[in-house]
């Protein structure tokens, strides 16, 4: 019986190749815009799941009480460290970070800049990627010590068997290897090439030896735990919230409550309201899922209508079938199998479509998603995915055409009725809100990320470069500051502790005028050399810029404007400020500048000046006559003769600052072609419909010609339904966009506001693409020779 079906239904594809044709590419296209993004969701969740002890993996956090705002701080102290590690039982490790850096590394005449990352000897005991050589328990217990993966070893020696053999980091020491591990895979929170113990910096930094006997409040590390097995996350985050809370003389921990922020949160939320992770990348997460089933629901929608719109074509079947014998639930299964082979078949035409899109979609997203042909599971859900689509898709043509009356269908008076009608129009309705919403997020999301584009920066990033600076850079800065300076490719150059984008270091002042009891001020901390505010096109407001060379301007400090706002000082030049313990005098206040997120306001930021230039990035201004290809060698050439050991490594100031847009522009690009994809399924089913329209209406455009109707009034008559119809779906789309827009948008400080321009744009794009796709074939009704079409009556 199930043959027979299967027969008829292959028999019905290709005798209705045209309507054949439109449902399966319009269903293959809706599934692989759902498969593709279901890749994408299942990479995004995949994040970390490879290593077997993720759920008892945690960072610690603090969650900083600001004057009864709660401001959530990845940064903690060494002292906290020591505490969890020696007050805490119920931990199994506690490592402690510096960050993930670049460094140079050499072996011979192989030299590279590599991002490697600086961890305590617990941490590749807690995260146990998997070793080629050594083992975790001994590979970080010699300070002068290094653990490479695998493509970093075989980069400097060109094999993994290298343990024992020597790598000089920045040209300073030598450290053995004493272990290799395979390269982190691309779903891996940590992203580095090296690692190196903690105990090495300590022993060669003198800043980290003195925070390891510091306070609490120093903090400038990160710190990660791993739970013992069957410890109460609940009862350990209780115990530990308070611990800072007994350094009595340190305002920065009295108000700062520890927290453990789980592994499996840290990709998709990384967004802290209020002390707790609650959204983040999840957001685009969910708006992506939901994308994917509306482009899946609209190409069902176009299976339902063009199956319904041809009822009439198989109306003396189903009635031929009932009048010998079929029962309605045997029609109901023959009409559900053509809605499953259909759907197979457009099924294996998605994963053709998936497969060509992966190398593009892949390069777009920064991802590495394939698709896994060799998993059952996979096989599982796809089988399941496919039965439940041929269900929704079949469900109702199957049910509608199998009710119809035999003797009325042989009788020749079936006709589809209004309730046929309506629902068609309904589905219409459906098809085309969901698509014009998408138009309208599109725009919106554009608009939003070329508003924060075009906002004031507050310095100048065109042709500002920068490069982090090594232990070779630091000893030959000032040569290196004549040769550069005097090459003119160089117009300014100077040093920072954080680059131009960022604000790598965070404090609280001890004292201010007019500080209030207990109150507390965070705040950001910038460390400067000569010339910072000219090379980055800063403006001084008010007071003076620091004076190069000048030792007595390290007992001086510069706030931003938004910092002097949040210190409410009306005139703060030449008043006292108290910091970690010493007194500096406010000399100038400069215009704010949007060094972290350009979504949100300037954050309080504090300058001070260092005599010693040692700091840890270098930032220069190009010459604007200098051509940028041209500037580059040249600079190569400059740092190369004071840092010989490391080829020249730099960074664009503009493009890290556009890198802040990343996950926004992503969005708006996937967005556009979601939406554009989801329009063109639903102009297959128009095109359809249209088609079935204009044949059912033959008859009539024929006696309204010879009565003497134009080609303009045919085509008016056979498209006004539609527009109305797209009309409708503006009005229903536009207010449900409006309101899941503004609350997207409302995540930013600095947004957009939504005016009527965007969904009058959407309409008319609507419209216009309406008609160019219904054209075609109410032209082409109309211009049917009328003879033809009533030689029968």
């Amino acid at each position: 019986m199930i043959k027979n079906y299967l027969k008829i239904a292959w028999r019905n594809i290709i005798n209705n190749k045209v309507y054949s044709a439109l449902n399966i590419i319009g269903l293959a296209t809706g599934m692989a815009v759902a498969l593709l993004i279901a890749l994408w969701v299942n990479y995004q969740y995949s994040y970390d799941q490879f290593l077997p002890n993720n759920g008892r993996l945690y960072q610690v956090m603090r969650n900083f009480n600001s004057n009864g705002d709660t401001l959530t701080f990845s940064s903690t102290s060494l002292k906290l460290a020591d505490a969890l590690r020696n007050n805490i039982p119920e931990f199994d490790h506690v490592a402690e970070t510096d960050g993930q850096g670049a460094h140079g590394l050499m072996v011979g005449n192989k030299k590279f800049y590599l991002y490697g990352i600086q961890v305590g000897g617990d941490f590749l005991k807690m995260f146990p990627y998997p070793f080629i050589s050594g083992n975790a328990n001994v590979a970080l217990k010699d300070p002068f010590s290094i653990v490479l993966t695998e493509s970093t070893a075989k980069a400097l020696f060109g094999s993994t068997d290298v343990i024992n053999k020597v790598v000089r980091v920045d040209n300073r020491d030598n450290l053995k290897v004493t272990g290799v591990i395979n390269d982190l895979p691309a779903n891996s929170t940590f992203q580095f090439k090296y690692v190196i113990p903690f105990s090495y910096y300590e022993a060669t930094q003198g800043y980290v030896k003195r925070a390891r006997t510091g306070s609490f409040g120093n903090n400038s590390f990160a710190i990660y735990t791993e739970l013992k097995p069957g410890t109460s996350f609940a009862a350990v985050s209780a115990k530990i919230q308070n611990i800072e809370k007994g350094e009595t003389n340190n305002l920065n921990a009295i108000n700062s409550n520890v927290i453990l922020y789980p592994m499996l949160k840290w990709h998709l939320y990384n967004d802290f309201k209020n002390g707790k992770a609650i959204s983040g990348f999840i957001d685009y997460v969910r708006i992506f899922t939901l994308i994917g089933t509306l482009v899946l629901l609209i190409a069902c929608i176009n299976f339902i209508n063009l199956s319904t719109a041809r009822s009439e074509k198989r109306a003396r079947e189903v009635g031929v079938r009932k009048a010998i014998g079929s029962r309605r639930n045997d029609l109901i299964f023959q009409f559900l199998i053509e809605s499953a082979l259909i759907t197979f078949i457009a099924f294996l035409f998605s994963v053709l479509f998936v497969q060509l899109a992966l190398p593009a979609f892949n390069s777009l997203t920064g991802t590495v998603i394939s698709i896994p042909y060799g998993s059952p599971v996979f096989w599982i859900v796809m089988t399941a995915c496919v039965l439940f689509t041929a269900l929704l898709a079949g469900s109702r043509p199957a049910f509608y055409l199998s009710s119809f009356n035999p003797v009325k269908v042989l009788k020749g008076t079936i006709q589809g009725g209004k309730s046929a009608t309506i629902s068609r129009k309904i589905l219409v309705v459906t098809q085309f809100s969901c698509s014009i919403a998408l138009i309208i997020s599109t725009v919106i999301i554009y608009r939003q990320i070329q508003y924060a584009k075009d906002r004031p920066i507050g310095y100048q990033i065109s042709r500002l470069m920068t490069t982090e600076v090594n232990s070779d850079l630091a000893h030959n800065y000032d040569a290196l500051r004549h040769d550069l300076l005097q090459s003119g490719v160089v117009t300014a150059i100077t040093t920072s502790t954080s680059p131009a984008t960022t604000v790598w270091s965070h404090t609280d002042l001890d004292k201010f005028p007019g500080k209030r009891p207990g109150e507390t001020v965070e705040m950001g901390n910038i460390t400067v050399s000569d010339d910072y505010f000219k090379t980055l096109g800063m403006q001084i407001q008010s007071g003076r810029d620091f004076v190069s060379g000048s030792k007595a301007d390290t007992n001086n400090v510069i706030f931003n404007e938004a910092a002097i706002k949040r210190l409410r000082l009306a005139n703060p030049v030449n008043q006292i400020i108290t910091w970690g313990g010493q007194q500096f005098r406010i000399i100038g206040i400069v215009k704010n500048a949007l060094m972290n997120s350009p979504y949100s306001d300037a954050d309080p930021t504090m300058f001070t000046f260092s005599a010693n230039s040692a700091n840890f990035n270098l930032i220069y201004q190009l010459s604007p006559n200098v051509n940028t290809h041209a500037a580059v060698q040249k600079l190569s050439s400059i740092f190369n003769t004071y840092n010989p050991a490391y080829p020249y490594d730099y960074r664009f100031v503009d493009l890290d600052y556009n890198s802040k847009f990343s996950q926004e522009v992503l969005v708006g690009k996937l967005s556009g072609v979601f939406a554009g994809l989801a329009i063109f399924i639903s102009c297959l089913g128009l095109f359809g419909l249209a088609a079935f329209v204009a044949e059912q209406r033959t008859k009539e455009i024929g006696i309204r010609k010879v009565l003497g109707a134009t080609v303009a009034q045919v085509w008016v008559l056979l498209s006004k339904d539609f527009i109305l119809l797209v009309m409708l779906s503006c009005v229903i789309a536009s207010p449900l966009a409006f309101y899941f827009l503004q609350k997207w948008l409302q995540k930013y400080d600095y947004h957009i506001s939504i005016g009527p321009g965007v969904f009058i744009i959407s309409a008319v794009m609507a419209i216009v693409i309406t008609l160019v796709t219904i054209s075609s074939q109410a032209i082409k009704a109309a211009l049917a020779n009328p003879v033809k079409s009533l030689k029968t009556e």
